[in-house]
């Protein structure tokens, strides 16, 4: 996948909706997602490395934007970092959700 967009989306545990936002965008030509969560205790806990792997860092609300830049501003490096404003309110793979997570990414894509 040379020249592909790499993708990170971030919550807190990794088990709603990151996952399902990594599930929808990286079936899309020409995108890598990962996901990640901010808590020590996420399914796939960030980590430096993931920050330097992606392009683009998806937060789904400013909480875990305020985490990744205080714990991971030297990976950031200025890369973006987009507040999605996506609340913990749905299940993994919710519809609802989905629909919510490709229009707030759509001028990303």
């Amino acid at each position: 996948m040379d020249g592909a967009r790499k993708f990170l989306f971030v919550c807190s545990q990794n088990k709603l909706r990151s996952p399902t936002a990594e599930v929808i965008f990286s079936g899309l030509d020409g995108i890598e997602a990962l996901s990640a969560g901010t808590n020590n205790d996420a399914e796939t806990p960030l980590c430096a490395e993931l920050i330097e792997w992606a392009d683009h860092v998806f937060a789904m609300e400013r909480t875990h934007r305020k985490k990744i830049q205080a714990k991971f501003r030297q990976a950031l490096n200025d890369k973006p970092l987009i507040v999605l404003d996506i609340p913990d309110d749905y299940e993994f793979m919710d519809p609802a959700l989905v629909e919510l997570l490709k229009a707030r990414m759509r001028r990303w894509l």
